[in-house]
């Protein structure tokens, strides 16, 4: 009988230890899946807002005046929300539709050019789920330079 319920006893341990580990990676999947949600919605967004930006028209519209420095209206949350553009009206099983803001950039090693800081925010099923992403946009005459880069950390 003790050798029954030891024997019982571990495969109920192994049981619970094997439910957890599937919720967990249960868990992993849903998240992995929000993440690539958002990031879809982001790439979008700045594709869309470089191609307005590129053409001048209404979604690349600028946000703010060129200015030497990096543009620093993305990184306060309620400015990039006051400013945002959406370029599509939703984004399907986003929370939110993804939104963009273009910044002016003026580099003073080429006056000529045309450059622009474009930042876009894409939404996973809830609010924390954001994926930011950023392409440093140049427009010298005939030549288009795009620089992409990932925001690491949202805005505050």
């Amino acid at each position: 009988m003790p050798i029954v319920l030891l024997i019982s006893a571990m495969l109920l341990a192994t049981s619970a230890a094997w439910f957890e580990a599937s919720v967990a990676a249960a868990r992993s999947a849903v998240n992995v899946r929000d993440y690539l949600q958002a990031f879809h919605a982001a790439d979008s967004a700045l594709s869309l807002c470089a191609r307005s930006a590129v053409a001048g028209t209404g979604i690349g519209a600028l946000a703010s005046p060129p200015v030497a420095r990096e543009p620093p209206q993305w990184k306060v949350e309620a400015a990039f929300e006051a400013a945002a553009a959406t370029p599509v009206a939703q984004w399907p099983g986003s929370l939110r539709a993804p939104q963009c803001v273009v910044e002016g950039w003026s580099l003073p090693a080429r006056p000529d050019a045309r450059a622009y800081l474009l930042t876009s925010r894409g939404f996973g099923k809830n609010k924390d789920s954001q994926v930011w992403l950023q392409m440093e946009l140049v427009i010298d005459g005939d030549r288009i330079e795009r620089h992409w880069r990932r925001v690491a950390a949202r805005p505050f």
